[in-house]
């Protein structure tokens, strides 16, 4: 029986890579030579794909996206792990309101608001820079309902009452106990945000107009010259884009499953 099992896991590792593995082999090969058939062996233009890409300012458009992404994951656990912390722990008035209205913004798509937090950000002073693409996540509705729901169920309460009779201070038992007994959901939260920050495409094709601010996927999105879009140079860009999300599954995958199912397993 777990021979069976161990080559349905197998079969399903080989799916779910094999996309990825033809994006490789298509890295290597010349744009037109693509469509030709399914590269499914590497070919001899990989290094001139290579070439193409950082003949560009690809390395500025890297780093964009990495302060982007590191930014945003600082900005967006901070605020949602405060947001979290006060709704699930103290008692005041409008607290269930407030719930229900957390609620109610993940249930709105982000693209209704997209041209009024457009107008804000420019009346702010941030048009055409990369802090519109990063204060987003300041209010980030899903980041402070799952927090809410985190702590809720993995921080005692007694715990809290305790450090409070002991003299300690609210900022004290915030940074002192309640978040070293969340470190998984905070790992959780810190992969997700910077995944999606990470491959956002549309806030900064909206809100960035100048080429060295770009971040990767609108960078990727425009390689090529003015008659000829180069898909070789794109495949080889995005296999480059894709190691810091792969370094971060790989180095925080078990703490990410934890986190998601903290919750789960408790109820």
């Amino acid at each position: 029986m777990k021979i069976f099992k161990w080559l349905f896991i197998g079969l399903l590792t080989v799916v779910s890579l094999f996309p990825f593995y033809v994006m490789v082999m298509m890295s290597t090969y010349y744009s037109e030579d693509i469509f030709k058939q399914l590269p499914l062996l590497p070919s001899s233009y990989a290094f001139n794909n290579l070439e193409t890409v950082f003949k560009t300012n690809f390395l500025k458009v890297y780093a964009n996206s990495l302060i982007v992404s590191l930014a945003s994951v600082l900005l967006g656990v901070f605020t949602s792990t405060l947001i979290g912390y006060a709704i699930a722990k103290f008692h005041f008035k409008l607290r269930r309101i407030l719930t229900y209205f957390i609620i109610i913004t993940m249930m709105v798509p982000a693209q209704v608001g997209l041209i009024g937090y457009i107008i804000e950000m420019r009346h702010m002073g941030f048009g055409n820079t990369l802090m519109p693409v990063i204060l987003t996540w300041s209010a980030w509705s899903f980041g402070a309902f799952f927090m809410i729901q985190f702590i809720r169920d993995t921080v005692p309460s007694e715990i809290i009452e305790c450090a409070r009779i002991d003299g300690a201070s609210e900022p004290g038992i915030l940074f002192r106990i309640v978040l070293q007994l969340i470190k998984p959901g905070i790992s959780t939260l810190s992969t997700l945000v910077f995944l999606w920050s990470w491959n956002n495409y549309l806030l900064p094709l909206v809100t960035i107009n100048n080429s060295k601010w770009f971040t990767l996927p609108v960078f990727i999105s425009t390689l090529g010259i003015v008659h000829r879009t180069d898909y070789g140079a794109r495949m080889a860009a995005l296999c480059i884009a894709t190691l810091p999300v792969l370094l971060i599954f790989l180095l925080g995958s078990r703490t990410f499953i934890k986190g998601l199912t903290a919750g789960a397993v408790k109820g």
